[in-house]
């Protein structure tokens, strides 16, 4: 019997698909668990955060669902007597899998291998079953889990997502993720007013999660800085924004955040530092997007600087996200607290100066000289 044309082409398109290889239903799989999870932001940017909710509850549970398959995929051929015989060696068990051509074991290891390095095993097929099980976890789908909850105020289950996010932060594969949920968590014992564990984590931020991992290198530098607050108290603000550059902006929240705290506290030393930086920090970003578009700017006081910055918006918008005269105030009162005078009268005469520092400027259009008031509410 002779088949048509259109006939084996149909044949031919159903024996290719159904000998597509595990590897690239793996592949897919992958897909579809990133693309519920992108639907989820859809949802949860539209305000629908219960279906939000729902769908990254989904991803989570079918990237769950493809690991536990690939795991008991590789455990069946482990399980038999040939696999028990050859030990934990892994070349051992990839060299049984060749021989009794078993795809779907090889499939596993190959997806994997594609995630993680071969090294990372260190040859152990027990290894490669505790990075199956550690693959199961879905840290971007937990964080915005937690964002979820965050935005319905459910402070305590935001916090558990957030966490779980952070203990998976090695699975994450957005670099910088991981600094993003450390301040989610941060924000919560904030909220809480859980100010000890909320001060443990806005360093952590600056200092890094181990010792040598700094976020923040100039800061980590304890002899580069001694040196910038001796200068900044000898010549002056004006010349210290000058002089110096750190465009560290990943840091800039924390240091902000923790030099408004230690300022409530009355920690004024450590409160002058971490306000040092965040204005350094604030001051850089402003001059590097002036010099962007005017190559040859220079300035040799806040007051010249200003004139440039408050006439683009993007500053001007930036300067009120970053708290850029909150900062300059309490940089003014702690600089004031700590004796280093100069400085703290430079920055309290800008703040009266300038129309657009708002309550920040009143406070020092009102006292001649820099002054803390008492600590309402802890920021």
């Amino acid at each position: 019997m002779r088949i048509s044309t259109a006939a084996s082409l149909i044949l031919f398109t159903v024996c290719i698909c159904g000998a597509a290889p595990a590897d690239a239903q793996n592949t897919q799989s992958e897909r579809v668990w990133w693309y519920t999870l992108e639907e989820g932001k859809l949802l949860f940017r539209s305000g629908d955060y219960g279906n939000a909710l729902v769908t990254f509850d989904k991803a989570r549970r079918t990237r769950h669902a493809q690991f536990t398959r690939l795991e008991q995929d590789l455990i069946r051929l482990l399980s038999t007597a040939e696999a028990r015989t050859l030990g934990d060696s892994l070349f051992s068990i990839e060299r049984l899998i060749s021989f009794r051509n078993e795809t779907a074991a090889a499939a596993a290891l190959d997806y994997l291998f594609h995630r993680v390095s071969r090294e990372s095993v260190g040859g152990s097929a027990a290894r490669v079953l505790e990075e199956l099980e550690r693959q199961k976890n879905f840290p971007e789908a937990d964080f915005w889990m937690g964002e979820t909850f965050m935005a319905e105020g459910e402070l305590a289950l935001a916090l558990t997502q957030y966490q779980r996010a952070w203990d998976n932060r090695a699975l994450l594969e957005t670099p910088g993720f991981d600094v993003q949920i450390l301040y989610c968590m941060t924000t919560i014992r904030q909220m809480r007013q859980e100010y000890i564990e909320m001060e443990r984590l806005a360093s952590q931020i600056i200092t890094g999660d181990s010792p040598g991992h700094n976020r923040d290198n100039l800061w980590a530098s304890g002899l580069l800085r001694a040196a910038m607050v001796r200068l900044l108290e000898s010549e002056g603000i004006h010349r210290f924004i000058s002089l110096y550059r750190h465009d560290n902006i990943v840091t800039e929240r924390a240091h902000r955040l923790l030099g408004f705290f230690f300022t409530d506290t009355r920690r004024d030393i450590s409160a002058a530092e971490h306000l040092m930086f965040a204005f350094l920090i604030q001051n850089t970003i402003i001059i590097d997007d002036i010099i962007r578009r005017q190559f040859d700017f220079t300035f040799t006081t806040l007051d010249d600087l200003m004139t440039h910055a408050l006439v683009q918006p993007a500053l001007v918008e930036f300067m009120e996200e970053t708290e850029y005269f909150r900062t300059a105030f309490h940089l003014s009162t702690a600089l004031a607290s700590t004796g280093k005078t100069i400085p703290a009268m430079q920055l309290w005469a800008f703040l009266a100066a300038s129309p657009n520092a708002g309550v920040w400027g009143e406070r020092a259009r009102a006292n001649p000289v820099p002054y803390s008031e008492p600590a309402i509410e802890l920021p």
